[in-house]
């Protein structure tokens, strides 16, 4: 995992906590994962990774919570409508 070290003046910290109960690391995480998220560089998929979200219902919330558009791709859609049918045939083996 990489680490950054960051050097932050305290009102422009205490502006990006806004009110939030996290440490400040977390949330810049949370915010940088936002962004990516947002700029098509991460997938769903790797912000439940960096930010150790449980479920995809989590994640749902997460973006609801930060004003987050979902933007499930058309290519995560068919990568999962692919797994779901394979487990499905490996099921009914």
């Amino acid at each position: 995992m990489e680490q950054a070290v960051l050097a932050i003046p305290e009102k422009i910290a205490i502006a990006i906590q806004s009110g939030e109960s996290v440490s400040l690391s977390r949330r810049l995480l949370e915010l940088a994962t936002i962004k990516a998220y947002e700029l098509n560089r991460i997938t769903s998929k790797q912000v439940m990774e960096a930010l150790n979200l449980p479920d995809r219902e989590t994640l749902h919330q997460f973006f609801k919570n930060n004003e987050v558009k979902d933007g499930y791709t058309m290519e995560e859609l068919e990568r999962d409508t692919d797994k779901l049918e394979t487990l499905l045939q490996q099921q009914q083996q």
